[in-house]
């Protein structure tokens, strides 16, 4: 099509945007202090075995803090191992958890403890509605578990309590079984009272010593650690979910015509992109997106992380995408998340093609009226990086009045290799 072979792309420059950005430097140092002022010397004794929870999103120095954990409980004299705590991720198998913490530094070797994974799950009872809750059966058998987790705003579902400690007491704990059980649930149920149903279950029921909450601020670093004890969990966690919101990161503009995602993926958010960032939400009817996200027309996903081992749970949030991504996808991992999560649709495909320049050609000229190089389009490398990204001469003007992003440098040519491909910013 000529009309695409001719395309005018928009000139892009580089802007740096500031957020909130408290970080802990000592982590190790800030979870034994954390886990010390628990006393756990009084719940867990001496031999006692403890289950530690290491989940499957990319968390921020996450082999770090969950080894600290591991010391923390040899101090105590109790017997310490890890074990997956992740729904149906890693294709639904203990190689593939395992496969999972390996790709986040979580190994028996640089934990000094074991890991121990298994599908294998115990019911601990039921909720009112009749869902049952489920726990790791290597966890079952720990005398005390200590429950490990970011906490920020969850993708799909809001309320007082969104990701964190308790929906791992949900979905994380509960394996595949768990998780599949939860997600048909929310469809019919509301998502709070079941995760804290289930939730409180756990800690009646399934001796949890202790959660360790973490806070990430809008550059990927730790913020802060928080140790509570099984008594202010909840409570606990609803104050950290408002703290987390308010460190969130936003794309610097509220409206655009196209946003450029350089890499989704499962490392990133559950849903690939962060769908606070995006503004699209998995199930807007039923939860829909809070005031304040916002309004993009048109996505476009050039890769998929490694991280994901191919799990592309999230690309049918997109609108374009490049074959490369397509062609990198694991069909079994992605449709077994799909299947789990009652997602169908976050699995779909967008079209797709051979170059990012075809892509973009192809999606700048669905904008209606507006010509592809007037459009407000932003490129970032990923929603979980977006401390530098690319905006368009059409947002030049809104940027600049905006104390919080700079620009760097003039405005340039979207810059392509020999191969049709964005060149890396």
């Amino acid at each position: 099509m000529d009309e695409l072979r001719n395309t005018l792309f928009p000139r892009m420059a580089r802007v740096k945007q500031r957020f909130p950005r408290p970080v802990l430097d000592d982590i190790p140092a800030a979870v034994a202090s954390e886990l010390a002022a628990l006393r756990l010397e009084e719940r867990i004794k001496p031999g006692d075995t403890v289950a530690l929870t290491a989940g499957s999103r990319g968390i921020a120095n996450i082999a770090t803090i969950v080894r600290a954990a591991v010391d923390h409980v040899k101090r105590l004299g109790a017997v310490p191992f890890v074990f997956p705590a992740m729904g149906s991720h890693g294709g639904a198998t203990p190689e593939g958890q395992a496969e999972v913490l390996h790709h986040y530094g979580i190994t028996e070797g640089t934990m000094g403890c074991p890991i121990r994974c298994t599908m294998d799950v115990v019911e601990v009872g039921q909720l009112e509605n009749g869902t049952p809750v489920y726990l790791d059966g290597y966890a079952r058998e720990a005398d005390h578990v200590g429950i490990i987790n970011r906490v920020k705003p969850h993708t799909d579902f809001h309320g007082s309590i969104e990701s964190g400690l308790c929906k791992m007491m949900a979905i994380g704990i509960g394996k595949q079984h768990g998780a599949s059980h939860y997600h048909k649930a929310f469809l019919r149920y509301d998502f709070e009272k079941i995760v804290l149903g289930a939730a409180e279950m756990q800690l009646a029921r399934s001796g949890v010593a202790f959660g360790l909450a973490i806070l990430e601020n809008a550059y990927d670093e730790t913020a802060s650690v928080t140790a509570v004890g099984p008594d202010e969990l909840i409570q606990t966690e609803q104050k950290l979910i408002r703290e987390a919101r308010n460190l969130m990161g936003r794309l610097p503009a509220d409206e655009l015509d196209c946003l450029i995602v350089d890499q989704m993926g499962k490392n990133i958010s559950g849903t690939g992109m962060d769908t606070n960032l995006i503004g699209r939400a998995m199930f807007p009817d039923l939860y829909p997106l809070p005031d304040g996200c916002p309004s993009i027309m048109r996505i476009f996903v050039r890769g998929l992380t490694p991280e994901s081992d191919g799990n592309a749970s999230g690309i049918g949030f997109a609108d374009v995408a490049t074959q490369r991504l397509i062609d990198s996808i694991d069909r079994h991992s992605t449709m077994m998340n799909a299947f789990t999560a009652n997602t169908p649709h976050g699995m779909k495909t967008p079209v797709a093609f051979d170059t990012d320049r075809d892509a973009l050609a192809w999606v700048l000229n669905t904008l209606g009226l507006t010509p592809p190089e007037e459009s407000r389009t932003v490129r970032i490398h990923t929603t979980l990086h977006i401390d530098e990204v690319l905006v368009s001469e059409a947002l030049l003007a809104e940027v600049a009045g905006n104390p919080s992003l700079e620009i760097v440098g003039d405005t340039a040519e979207m810059a392509f290799g020999g191969d049709g491909n964005l060149l890396d910013f």
